[in-house]
């Protein structure tokens, strides 16, 4: 759906995005992340021709992209929300909808359609500076699908919602998803990511510093560790104690030992085992860990300058 080739973007003296290459795949659920100033939102605004390239190409659909062709196949929700305060709900999403190409018949299908899903019947003769955040935020979302996309970007998209709320943009994300929309999430929160995304760039100083899916990713940065809980606490297992806590264990497996190990010892000194798995890393701390060193690696780059 979507192809990245060393894309370069320069304010001033500083390098906002460097070299940056990655694919989408159609109907995938995409996370690109990174810390604030990361680069991200320069990236996104390339990828929906607001600027350009210094160097580099984007391929919408294996076609170079071109914002007059390919712009009404793509809707993109951006950090920075963007309502006409003064308009009432539904004349702002008719307004958006023509917009996007929509005949005012078939935009008016599409805003009763979401209107039910989202539970906003009742929003229609409201002025959008009358509701409150979250309401702001299902209205902008709905805004962005309006015209049924083929490439749904969406950043920071849960900002300002509610547990309650956040689950139903959630379940919306996935049912789109499932219909064949590509969907570019961009976020710091690595928690959300692992919730919803199949595949993940990170960037950091404008470069990509990890590219892959969540699953492959986990297993690249996994310690070979394992959670072991019994019925009673163990006093002498013959492995690395990295945590315990009543009679829950995380035990590290060193060179020349396997999980096989730890169930043979329960089994042989006949303890009971209530649970028993690999402890994978969490993107949190993978992420942490890579933004760390690739800190320490440009202070190191600055020093010796």
């Amino acid at each position: 759906m979507l192809r990245i080739h060393q894309l370069v973007k320069n304010y001033y003296q500083q390098k906002a995005v460097d070299q940056v290459s990655f694919e989408v795949r159609k109907g995938s659920i995409f996370g690109l992340l990174g810390p604030n100033g990361a680069g991200k939102s320069s990236l996104l605004r390339m990828i929906t021709g607001i600027t350009l390239p210094d160097e580099g190409e984007v391929y919408f659909n294996n076609e170079l992209f071109d914002a007059a062709t390919h712009m009404q196949q793509i809707g993109y929700m951006p950090e920075e929300r963007g309502l006409y305060k003064k308009m009432k709900v539904r004349e702002h999403l008719v307004y958006l909808g023509q917009l996007k190409g929509l005949s005012k018949v078939l935009v008016n299908e599409h805003i009763d359609y979401w209107f039910e899903r989202l539970d906003m019947q009742s929003w229609s003769n409201k002025k959008v500076e009358d509701l409150s955040k979250g309401m702001s935020q299902k209205l902008q979302f709905v805004a962005t699908v309006l015209h049924k996309p083929q490439l749904l970007i969406l950043d920071e998209p849960f900002s300002g919602l509610d547990p309650v709320n956040a689950k139903i943009i959630k379940d919306e994300i996935f049912h789109l998803a499932e219909s064949g929309t590509t969907i570019i999430f961009s976020t710091h929160r690595m928690e959300q990511v692992e919730e919803v995304c199949e595949d993940i760039v990170l960037l950091d100083n404008g470069r990509l510093i990890l590219e892959g899916s969540v699953h492959e990713i986990k297993q690249q940065f996994k310690k070979n560790q394992f959670a072991l809980a019994t019925t009673n606490e163990v006093l002498d297992l013959p492995f690395e104690v990295v945590s315990h806590e009543q009679n829950m264990y995380i035990l590290q497996l060193n060179e020349g030992q396997h999980s096989r190990d730890i169930l043979s010892f329960m089994l042989k000194h006949q303890l009971e085992v209530l649970h028993f798995s690999e402890v994978l890393p969490s993107l949190n701390q993978i992420f942490i860990s890579l933004v760390k060193n690739s800190a320490a690696r440009q202070f190191q780059t600055t020093k010796a300058s």
